[in-house]
């Protein structure tokens, strides 16, 4: 309990700092995570975390190739996306029905409460909801089912010529080996891989609707709400 409650206090305080630019870009600078954007970015790809990042970063990518691309992303942290907006630097802003990135997110981060966890959701999308002039959206579903039509809308309203993700059985299974060999990098056990690695996992599923059970136990529905709110003002506009 006592480990619990201090991760969530932590996890409370990082998400708090992540909406104020100056102080949050500098702190993930000395933590090491993700890439910044800088004077060199040319494109911005940010989300809560479970929301389809590893594959959206790696799909576009792909999708330049041969030509290099640099990428900010992986902070996990609306400054990140403030600062792109103020910039003009092309950004796409990555989103997820809420009870599922919650769910995924404490089964990757167990020690998280429900109620930190939502209120993580929370921090992320509510600050970039007045900024959604200034950057594209894609779904869950759109990155891992159509990418190509997340990118095609990203070049109509930042004027860009990015090559559209095609998305074949080929480029998919590569970006799936691609993940796979990032994670085996990062985790220890084989177990906890097939629990946090971002793909279809039979281990994650078998514990998917007890964790589903919980959120919706230990969360307020008002504060649901207001998740849910957040994630329909930042859909894709059509």
């Amino acid at each position: 309990m006592f480990h619990h409650l201090v991760a969530g206090v932590l996890y409370d305080a990082k998400t708090s700092l992540a909406r104020f630019p100056m102080v949050a870009m500098p702190m993930q600078r000395a933590r090491g995570r993700g890439e910044l954007l800088d004077g060199d970015t040319d494109v911005v790809i940010e989300a809560f975390p479970r929301c389809a990042s590893s594959f959206a970063v790696a799909a576009f990518r792909l999708a330049q190739e041969p030509t290099p691309t640099r990428i900010a992303h992986h902070t996990h942290m609306p400054a990140q996306v403030m600062r792109s907006v103020r910039a003009g630097v092309p950004t796409l802003v990555l989103t997820r029905q809420p009870v599922d990135a919650v769910v995924s997110h404490l089964i990757r981060s167990p020690d998280l409460g429900a109620n930190a966890a939502v209120r993580g959701f929370l921090r992320f999308y509510e600050p970039l909801v007045p900024l959604r002039h200034g950057f594209v959206t894609a779904t869950f579903e759109e990155v891992v089912g159509s990418f190509g039509a997340a990118i095609a809308r990203l070049n109509d309203r930042f004027g860009t010529s990015f090559g559209l993700f095609e998305h074949t059985r080929e480029h998919v299974e590569r970006i799936e080996g691609e993940i796979e060999r990032d994670y085996r990098t990062r985790e220890g056990s084989a177990e906890r891989l097939e629990a946090v690695i971002p793909r279809p996992s039979a281990a994650r599923e078998a514990i998917k609707l007890e964790v589903t059970e919980r959120v919706r136990r230990e969360v307020a529905p008002r504060t649901l709400a207001r998740a849910h709110a957040a994630y329909r003002a930042l859909l894709p506009s059509t």
